[in-house]
C-alpha cells in the first residue's frame, strides 16, 4: 500500500464543543494542536444548550452551597473531591470565557461582567445560572470557535471521524502496557483513513444522545468517543445514568427541541392535560424539582391520562418579559403556532445527558496513558447518579484547564511514534456500502429499542430483552464493518450499538433504584451500590 499522508502535533483533541474548544485554546499558548470534529467547528451539542452555565459568583452564593446541592443531587455516587474542584474554579472559570470573548447577559443597564444576570435551574438553592439570555451554548460556541480559527498553532481538522484510537494493538513492536499515541480518522471528503500522531490524546466527542428515539442532541452525539475508548481497553463508569430532560416541546415537526429548565426557573409551572399544576404531589420543590425526579413524574402523569404530552404554563408572566428572556424558546415556539406568552407549551421528555462516560481522574486522565477525557465524554464523578442543571458547561472548563496544566506539568509522560512504526490502516477486499437499508434499519432498531427498554423506567425483564435484541444487531454491524469500505455512517452506526451495549450492562449490574436509574424491580435506593460501575474489555 502506497503510505497515506498523516498528522503530527503535541496534541491531539477530538470534539470541537466548549471541551475541545477550551482545551486548545489554552493548549494553543505552548503546544501545536490538532482540532477534530466529524462535521463543522460549530456543529457540537454544547452549541444547542441554552440554559447556562453554573457557578458561585454572587456574594448572596457560596461555593460550599453549590457543592452540597450538587452531591445531593447525584444521590451518594458523586466524587466529592470532583465536585469540590469544580465547585471552587468556577469563578475563575467565568472570568477565562469572558476573556475569551463570550458575552454572557447581564442585569438591566449594566455593563460590568461582575454584575451578571443569574438565573436559577432545578436542584440550585440560589440563583447562580450564567447566560446569553436562552442561547448561552451558541455564544460560548461561536465565541471561542472564533478565536480558535484565529489561532496559528491550531490546526483544524473538518469532516474527519474517529475510527479507532492508536496504540499498541497497531504497533508492529509489542508493549506490555497500554498508551494512546493518537487516532486513525476517517477523511470524509477524500474518503480515506489517515494516522494523527500526538503525545496527549483527548477525547471531547461529547454524548450519546442519538442512540435514543427522542433526543435534544443533535444527529451527531453516537457515543463516538466512549466506544472508541472502550475497544482500546479504557475503564468506562456509570453509563446507566442517562439524564432525560422532562421538558422537550411535543411537537411532530420540532424535532424534539429543548425548553429550557430556565423557563421553570423564571415561573413557569407544569401542568398535566386537566390543566392541573401535579409537581407538588412528587417533590417539594415543585416544578424546580432535580430533573429525574420531574422525567418521571411526567412519564408518570402521562402514563395515568392515556395524553401525550404535559403542559408548561408561563401565561401568568409580562409577556415583554418572557420574550426578553427567551427570544430563541419564543421564535421556535412560534414556528409551530403556539405563542408562549398566551398558549400552554406542550412538553415531554427526551434523552439529554449521559452522566457517565470514560472513566477520569481529576486531572482528566483515563486508565490508558496518554489518553484524556473531557466533556459529556468523560465521568469524572461530577454528576454521580444525576447531574444538577448547568454544572456540565462548567465541568467541561474546569477540567479542560486541568488537563492543560497536567500536560505541561509533565512532559516526562510523552510518548511519540512514527507512521513505520504501526500497521497501516488495510481496506482491502472491502466493498463500497450498497445496502444503505441495512444501516438505516439497524439506526432505528437501535433507537428504538433504547427508548422502550432502556428509558425512564426500567425493569430486569426490558433489559435482558433491550441486551439480546443489540447484541443481534451488534453481530450484524460488525460482519457488515469488516467488509465495507468505511464510511462515517457505519462508523457513527457501530459505536452506537457498542454504546447501548454499554449502558444496558451497566443497568443490569445496578440491583436499586438511584438518581437517573430507575427500575419498578429495585425502587429503593440500596447502600449496597454505593458506588461507580466500572467496566473494562482488560
Amino acid at each position: 500500500m502506497n503510505q497515506i499522508q498523516s498528522y503530527q502535533a503535541d496534541i491531539l483533541v477530538i470534539g470541537t464543543g466548549i471541551a475541545g474548544l477550551a482545551i486548545a485554546l489554552e493548549a494553543a499558548e505552548k503546544h501545536s494542536v490538532i482540532l477534530v470534529t466529524k462535521s463543522t467547528i460549530s456543529e457540537t451539542n454544547t452549541r444547542y444548550a441554552q440554559g447556562g452555565i453554573a457557578a458561585v459568583v454572587s456574594p448572596d452564593d457560596s461555593v460550599e452551597s453549590h457543592i452540597e446541592d450538587t452531591l445531593t443531587t447525584g444521590y451518594g455516587l458523586c466524587n466529592e473531591q470532583a465536585v469540590k474542584l469544580l465547585a471552587k474554579q468556577g469563578f475563575e472559570s467565568i472570568r477565562r470565557l469572558v476573556n475569551w470573548g463570550v458575552d454572557f447577559t447581564t442585569s438591566q443597564n449594566s455593563v460590568a461582567w461582575e454584575q451578571l444576570d443569574l438565573g436559577r435551574e432545578g436542584g440550585h438553592s440560589m440563583h447562580r445560572i450564567i447566560h446569553a439570555f436562552d442561547q448561552t451554548g451558541l455564544a460560548m460556541q461561536e465565541a471561542l470557535a472564533q478565536r480558535v480559527l484565529n489561532n496559528p498553532n491550531i490546526t483544524i481538522l473538518e469532516n474527519h471521524t474517529l475510527v479507532e484510537l492508536i496504540t499498541e494493538h497497531q504497533q508492529t513492536l509489542p508493549e506490555k502496557s497500554t498508551h494512546c499515541y493518537g487516532a486513525y480518522l476517517f477523511n470524509r471528503k477524500e474518503s480515506l483513513v489517515q494516522p494523527a500522531f500526538a503525545c496527549h490524546t483527548v477525547l471531547a466527542t461529547g454524548g450519546i444522545g442519538e442512540i435514543y428515539l427522542h433526543t435534544t442532541n443533535p444527529n451527531i452525539a453516537t457515543g463516538d468517543g466512549i466506544a472508541a475508548a472502550w475497544r482500546a481497553g479504557a475503564e468506562i463508569s456509570n453509563m446507566e445514568f442517562i439524564q432525560f430532560h422532562p421538558t422537550s416541546l411535543y411537537h411532530p415537526e420540532a424535532d424534539s427541541f429543548l425548553i429550557s429548565e430556565a423557563l421553570r426557573g423564571h415561573g413557569a409551572i407544569l401542568k398535566n392535560s386537566q390543566g392541573e399544576e401535579f409537581m407538588d404531589k412528587y417533590h417539594p420543590m415543585k416544578s424546580l424539582a432535580p430533573r429525574d425526579v420531574v422525567a418521571r413524574a411526567i412519564d408518570r402523569e402521562i402514563k395515568k391520562s392515556g395524553e401525550p404530552c404535559v403542559y408548561l404554563d408561563i401565561r401568568h408572566n409580562d409577556p415583554d418579559n418572557t420574550r426578553t428572556h427567551f427570544p430563541k424558546i419564543y421564535a421556535e415556539c412560534l414556528k409551530y403556532g403556539i405563542d408562549i406568552t398566551k398558549d400552554l407549551i406542550p412538553v415531554v421528555p427526551a434523552s439529554h445527558y449521559s452522566c457517565g462516560g470514560i472513566k477520569v481522574d481529576l486531572a482528566g486522565r483515563s486508565s490508558i496513558s496518554g489518553l484524556f477525557a473531557c466533556g459529556e465524554v468523560s465521568c469524572t464523578g461530577v454528576h454521580g447518579a444525576n447531574r444538577l442543571a448547568s454544572n456540565s458547561l462548567l465541568e467541561a472548563v474546569v477540567f479542560a484547564h486541568e488537563i492543560v496544566e497536567t500536560i505541561r506539568a509533565d512532559q516526562s509522560t510523552c510518548k511519540r511514534i512514527s507512521a513505520d512504526k504501526i500497521r497501516p490502516w488495510d481496506d482491502s477486499d472491502t466493498r463500497f456500502a450498497q445496502e444503505w437499508v441495512l444501516i438505516s434499519h439497524n439506526h432505528d432498531e437501535i433507537r428504538k429499542i433504547m427508548w422502550d427498554y432502556v428509558g425512564i423506567v426500567r425493569t430486569d425483564e426490558r433489559l435482558k430483552r433491550a441486551q439480546k435484541r443489540i447484541e443481534l444487531v451488534v453481530d450484524e454491524i460488525e460482519e457488515f464493518y469488516r467488509k465495507t469500505t468505511i464510511c462515517t455512517s457505519i462508523l457513527e452506526l457501530r459505536n452506537m450499538a457498542t454504546t447501548a451495549l454499554l449502558i444496558i450492562a451497566s443497568a443490569l449490574s445496578r440491583k436499586e433504584s438511584r438518581g437517573l436509574h430507575y427500575t419498578s424491580d429495585y425502587p429503593e435506593t440500596n447502600t449496597i451500590f454505593a458506588h461507580e460501575t466500572t467496566i473494562s474489555r482488560i
